[in-house]
């Protein structure tokens, strides 16, 4: 595929946006990723899946520079991200949508829209607010709801705060961590919804880690199962109920009995 975007230098480039080659990552005695390999090209939507305390979190933060890996590499748009000029050109074109939201209780919501505009690009206020009106329009948030705190919004709207503040610069990658953890059923399917329009809107790649099986098949372009460090399986979503994996199939079906054991 053809990366419509370009390097860290702003050349186009053939080829994945993101790719970890043979991810190493221990704390201590234990070793959380044991080789993992992963690409993504720009346009897909990966959704990465499995049990808790599989390195899901820790795949997402190694890509982001946050965590250093012990052996292998991370390449952005066919650079190596591996030191503090490398990661901060990754992470200046990578949106981030935290479990949670993290959104910061004591600015407004258009603050914690336009939060890197001002203080990381230096955009004025002013501008920096009417961009972040725009892109809570996006997402299906009134004007009004700008000069709000977030304490003062449901969790489904705090989800799409989150959402605007990770597509406002425009970036080719983003990152989503649990995207609807907390959220009943229908306000989940609403954030979905405006996940797979916002990332085809931008024309990027996505990264999601999930344990909710109807975000995966909403905004699942291909899925990579992820176990005792390495990826088991890789395939297209609409091959996660024929897959042939038992490392899927019991995931998938939420079985107990399996080569998964639960974590308890």
């Amino acid at each position: 595929d053809l990366c419509e975007g370009g390097d860290m230098s702003g050349n186009p480039i053939s080829g994945p946006i993101l790719e970890l080659k043979n991810a190493h990552k221990a704390f201590g005695s234990k070793q959380v990723l044991r080789g993992v390999d992963l690409t993504v090209a720009r346009g897909q939507s990966l959704v990465i899946i499995g049990g808790s305390g599989t390195g899901k979190s820790v795949t997402i933060k190694s890509a982001l520079g946050l965590l250093p890996l012990d052996k292998g590499e991370v390449r952005f748009a066919g650079e190596a991200a591996n030191d503090r000029k490398s990661i901060e050109a990754l992470r200046r074109r990578t949106g981030m949508l935290f479990q949670g939201g993290a959104l910061f209780d004591s600015l407004t919501v258009w603050e914690n829209v336009a939060f890197a505009l001002i203080y990381r690009d230096g955009v004025s206020r002013g501008k920096a607010k009417k961009l972040a009106i725009e892109n809570l329009a996006k997402v299906r948030l009134p004007a009004s709801a700008a000069d709000l705190r977030p304490a003062e919004l449901s969790g489904g709207m705090q989800k799409r705060v989150a959402l605007a503040r990770a597509i406002i610069a425009k970036p080719d990658l983003i990152f989503f961590d649990e995207p609807t953890t907390g959220l009943d059923p229908i306000t989940a399917d609403a954030v979905n919804n405006l996940i797979v329009e916002q990332v085809k809107a931008l024309g990027a790649a996505a990264v999601s880690i999930t344990h909710d099986m109807a975000s995966v098949r909403k905004i699942a372009d291909e899925v990579a199962m992820l176990h005792e460090g390495k990826i088991v399986w890789r395939g297209p979503v609409s091959a996660l109920d024929n897959s042939g994996n038992p490392f899927i199939d019991q995931f998938v079906n939420g079985r107990a009995e399996g080569p998964i054991q639960p974590a308890i």
